[in-house]
This record gives C-alpha cells, structure tokens and sequence, in this order.
C-alpha cells in the first residue's frame, strides 16, 4: 500500500484516508487478513465530472483497495475510471470550457493515468491484478 499511496502523492493527488480494515476488526477481537483501503482524488479532476454528472460523487475520491487473500498473495482492487465514467453516463460528453472528453478526464488519459500499471489497464467491470504481475515477485503483505 505504501507504493500506491507513494505513486497517488507522486501524481499531485490528495489522499483522504488510509483505512486499516484489519487494524478494525482486530480492534474488536476479530480476524482479517491485511485489507487497505486507500481514498484519493483531485478536486481539479473530479470537480467537472461532477458538475456533469452529481451523481458520481458517490464513486468519488477514488479508491485503491489492497488485500492479502489465504495463501499469503497480494492483490490491489479498484473501479476502473472508465467503468465510472459509463455507470454514471459520462462517456463521450464534454464539457464545454475544456473541450475533452470527461471519461477520459476521469481517468484513463486524465490525472489517474499512470498510478500504477495496472490502473491503466481497461475493465468492464471492478478489477484486480495480483500485486506479483506488477512487482515481477510474490506478494509479501502490504508494504
């Protein structure tokens, strides 16, 4: 999670929250496998689009989700923008002042574009990609 957050800040974009959902659960005595969530965002980005569309603010700051599932591998898990863009109908319209397409703003060729490699990559529905296809190795908890 620390390289998510890292490459986020590294991008100019806020982050909001770092939510340890293990941290919780063992706060009341249960168990979970490392789970974090990060939230992030730019208002510059995501300001337009909600003006377009209010309703994607219930999808907005964005978030990064890491998990290690039973056999010790990690994963990162998050709703690609362009999905985004087409639940809340934003694919193809633009908004006036700026001339480009607000799917794309959303993130794919926007200020999200690049945070990870995987980020880039497009999906019909949420996505995950386990952590060892990004690094070349074995994930090793949330570092």
């Amino acid at each position: 999670m620390n390289r998510i957050e890292a490459a986020v800040k590294a991008k100019r974009m806020t982050v909001f929250a770092r939510i340890d959902h293990a941290a919780g659960a063992a706060g009341v005595g249960l168990p979970l496998r490392p789970t974090e969530v990060l939230v992030f965002g730019n208002a510059t980005a995501g300001t337009p689009l909600m003006q377009s569309v209010q309703t994607i603010a219930i999808d907005l700051p964005l978030r990064a989700l890491v998990w290690q599932d039973g056999s010790g591998q990690t994963w990162l898990g998050w709703n690609d923008p362009a999905w985004l863009a087409q639940r809340h109908g934003l694919g193809g319209e633009t908004d006036p002042g700026q001339g480009d397409d607000l799917s794309a703003r959303c993130g794919r060729q926007g200020r999200h574009h690049g945070i990870t490699q995987a980020a880039a990559r497009v999906a019909e529905k949420p996505t995950s990609l386990h952590l060892a296809e990004q690094s070349g190795g074995a994930g090793s908890g949330l570092r």
